[in-house]
């Protein structure tokens, strides 16, 4: 019986540190960093979470594909960015977490013909820079959004208009197994806030590709989405960004307020009354509080107007306190 398949039915929870020692001969000549035990609310905007059992930020894309190929399959496995969209519960997080690191996969390359080879861990807005310095437009949606290049892929993000499945050629990713995998901008199956891609695959980088612009209007465009942001959202609080998607032909944040729900309080949590489709820390609050909060608005927006929000920052990790 694998291991964590036999601790579920005795009803136990292995420590980090003991589960990465069980480990030690599979992920012999790993060159990244693993850390037992490690604390979730470092990692994320909101600042609340319990301890991933492993994290692991890998050296590069070889060092990755490796880990990959020598983790045993029972053992759960997520990957997180910046952390700026992500919900860990208060229990803490199953299994392995991954974060890329900068080092490994923070380039941003000019590929020529107006086309950009970004890493998965370069944040959003670096790359609107790099698009900029070459004369490139069509990126500047980005610099208006506070996450990194993987979870763009992944959840299709976008702003003003625009959104990564308009930019996207081609995203390099790696399986479950360890294999390297090239798809297409079809084998992406981008819709709204959504990629049909595998859930298992871990991009690491990807091709974009912009219009050729003058520098003036490209700033412009991007002096406009930061006067937007800083004017229109709390960008100064312990947020996680929008929590809930649009719904088709609504905005959420306006559900949110004729429910009555602008500046609602739940324990730590609130819906800031700045704009209402962001919940803040204010300081003390738990995932706990912070995913009731949430629940409670849904609840409260379908009675009052029978329309359903779904969330779009993503929730992760065990409910109870180990």
């Amino acid at each position: 019986m694998h291991l964590l398949m036999s601790l579920r039915r005795l009803g136990k929870h292995m420590s980090g540190e003991a589960l990465l020692k069980k480990l030690e001969s599979n992920l012999e000549g790993v060159r990244g960093r693993l850390t037992p035990d490690a604390m979730m609310s470092k990692l994320t905007w909101f600042q609340v979470g319990g301890p991933a059992d492993i994290l692991y930020q890998p050296a590069d894309e070889d060092d990755l594909a490796y880990f990959m190929s020598r983790l045993p399959q029972e053992i759960p496995v997520l990957v997180v960015g910046v952390g700026s969209n992500l919900l860990v519960r208060d229990g803490g997080v199953e299994g392995v977490v991954i974060r890329l690191s900068a080092k490994g996969f923070g380039m941003v390359e000019d590929m020529g013909d107006g086309r950009l080879m970004a890493g998965a861990a370069i944040p959003d807005k670096r790359l609107a820079a790099k698009a900029l310095e070459l004369q490139l437009g069509g990126f500047e949606f980005y610099h208006g959004i506070p996450g990194g290049i993987g979870g763009a892929l992944r959840m299709n993000a976008g702003a003003n208009g625009t959104e990564t499945t308009n930019r996207v050629v081609e995203v390099h990713a790696i399986d479950r197994q360890g294999e390297k995998h090239v798809l297409s901008h079809a084998d992406m199956g981008y819709s709204y806030r959504h990629s049909g891609a595998d859930k298992e695959l871990i991009f690491t980088r990807a091709v974009f590709e912009g219009v050729r612009d003058d520098a003036a209007s490209i700033q412009a465009r991007m002096d406009e989405v930061q006067h937007h942001r800083e004017t229109v959202q709390p960008v100064k609080e312990k947020t996680g960004g929008s929590t809930f998607k649009n719904p088709d032909g609504h905005s959420s944040w306006k559900l949110v307020d004729e429910a009555g729900l602008r500046g609602f309080r739940l324990g730590g949590a609130q819906m800031s009354e700045m704009h209402c489709n962001f919940m803040i820390n204010t300081g003390d609050a738990t995932a706990s509080d912070l995913e009731n909060l949430g629940e409670h608005v849904r609840t409260q927006v379908l009675e009052k107007t029978g329309i359903q929000l779904d969330w779009e920052i993503k929730r992760i990790g065990r409910h109870s306190v180990r």
